[in-house]
């Protein structure tokens, strides 16, 4: 494996940036929106850059690309081919590989991440016709002002979050979103847990985020519980070497 493997284990197994940026009531989450937001517009820059192109990598990430396109696949499959007209939230967009998709299709995409440098990097690799497409935003997924939506999806990047702050998200995002809510969770295998508690072992200053590993069940009981109307489905699971990652789909 090339590189540190600590690193490479929580950089490509999770592969994700964050894009939420709510401040519940959790001290730990505001810590973990810190960490996140630095670790992806600083530190990880360069590596998620590599990885989302078609540039030579590792075996390891080699899986990781393959097991991320496979998911991206997934979740678009859930949307209609022809979005005209219909307005999507790309929520954690990094550099615009969902983006793009969507705005062929034909949707008004809101491309947000809460990494500037990942933006630049999707509106200089994203193909100028379709920027009229395309509203290129740094921050809060959660954000009222950026308004209502037909679909949202937000691949991978709820993973370092405890199902009480997904829940909270999804409550937030319910009564903006007319169709349905496509995102992502860390799956609760036994294989993802040895590496769960194994980065607890590492001191923080040589750790990216850590993940937190989900069932289903808990994030819908902490949906109803902050008030979301909906139903939580799970979709597939994508698994692909050091890639594993679980679909959800909620829908009013």
């Amino acid at each position: 494996m090339d590189g540190n493997f600590q690193a490479d284990i929580e950089t490509t197994v999770r592969g994700a940036h964050s894009a939420v940026g709510q401040r519940p009531a959790s001290a730990a989450y505001g810590k973990t929106l810190d960490r996140v937001e630095t670790y992806f517009d600083q530190t990880a820059t360069k590596t998620w850059e590599q990885l989302t192109s078609t540039a030579p990598v590792s075996k390891v990430r080699q899986t990781v690309r393959k097991g991320r396109d496979a998911m991206r696949a997934l979740m678009l499959s859930r949307l209609p081919m022809d979005l005209t007209g219909q307005r999507v939230l790309d929520a954690g967009c990094g550099t615009g590989l969902m983006t793009e998709e969507l705005a062929r299709r034909g949707a008004q995409v809101v491309a947000i991440d809460i990494s500037p440098n990942l933006i630049d990097i999707a509106r200089k690799r994203i193909p100028l016709h379709l920027h009229s497409q395309i509203d290129f935003c740094d921050g809060d997924m959660l954000d009222a002002g950026l308004g209502h939506f037909d679909h949202v999806v937000a691949m991978d990047s709820l993973i370092y979050y405890t199902a009480d702050d997904i829940g909270q998200a999804l409550a937030k995002l319910a009564p903006r979103v007319s169709g349905k809510v496509i995102f992502t969770v860390a799956p609760r295998t036994p294989f993802l847990m040895v590496f769960w508690y194994a980065g607890k072992l590492f001191p923080k200053r040589d750790r990216s985020p850590v993940m937190i590993p989900h069932r289903k069940a808990p994030i819908a009981r902490a949906a109803r519980a902050a008030g979301a109307r909906g139903k939580l489905r799970d979709i597939k699971r994508i698994s692909s070497g050091f890639y594993t990652s679980q679909a959800l789909e909620f829908e009013g």
